[in-house]
């Protein structure tokens, strides 16, 4: 009997939650436990990590699941990694659900970057404003340059004092639209993004309006992830699990 573990936290992840409770699958929705008020799903969900390869192992054994869809951020790599190697060890099958990423187009000013510090040392010393469109978890590596301003969106308000001397935060949840995001950009008098290559049509609106705001955008690569199978959509995913 099939049974499903969503490794989630994207949109694409929640499109197909609904997609799988609708086909009445035995699924559960997993999220990695980085956001303290996650969207609701409708599947049985859980909320946390699960201890490395080996605590995904014992979870896989435990709940009886014959299938997992990695549907995770695809900066996700540890998470994304853990699964190649628990899901190769246990005997389950795994695709990805994993978006396109994005490509620069006529008019975008994008410095291409292999990692975090790659992103800093692109920076300038002193003086940018600098919307940091990465989340919360790498701000420290930014510290290296305190004299320039930092605009941080967040989906959760930091419970923490944060590591950055000169920085303003917005909390809010996407999607978000190209006006509002050039508004943003605008009254915050902003020079530079930061983000990574996430791909799809949620967070893309923040490249939309540094594109007509004419403001470069230091653009982060993808971290590399062992090779696993890849499906680009929804539909993909429940037609493998319908011929699996």
């Amino acid at each position: 009997m099939m049974r499903i573990l969503l490794l989630g936290g994207t949109t694409e992840a929640s499109a197909l939650a609904k997609q799988l409770a609708m086909a009445g699958r035995d699924a559960v929705f997993s999220y990695a436990g980085r956001t303290a008020r996650p969207a609701s799903q409708p599947l049985p969900m859980r909320q946390s990590g699960f201890g490395g390869v080996a605590g995904l192992v014992e979870y896989l054994h435990c709940e009886g699941i014959t299938h997992v869809v990695d549907a995770t951020h695809p900066f996700a790599a540890q998470m994304s990694a853990n699964a190649v190697a628990a899901c190769s060890e246990a005997g389950v099958a795994l695709c990805a659900l994993e978006r396109q990423p994005w490509q620069a187009g006529e008019g975008d000013n994008w410095i291409s970057v292999g990692d975090m510090q790659g992103a800093v040392d692109a920076l300038h010393v002193e003086g940018a404003r600098v919307f940091l469109a990465i989340g919360k978890q790498n701000l420290d590596i930014f510290a290296a340059k305190p004299d320039n301003h930092y605009l941080l969106r967040l989906v959760d308000a930091p419970e923490a004092a944060l590591p950055l001397p000169d920085c303003e935060v917005v909390v809010a949840r996407g999607p978000f639209d190209a006006a509002s995001d050039q508004a943003l950009m605008a009254e915050h008098g902003i020079t530079h993004v930061v983000a990574k290559n996430a791909g799809g049509a949620g967070a893309e609106a923040k490249l939309q309006a540094a594109r007509a705001l004419g403001v470069p955008i230091v653009m982060i690569d993808r971290p590399q992830v062992p090779d696993r199978m890849i499906l680009r959509s929804v539909g993909e995913v429940m037609t493998w699990l319908e011929h699996s």
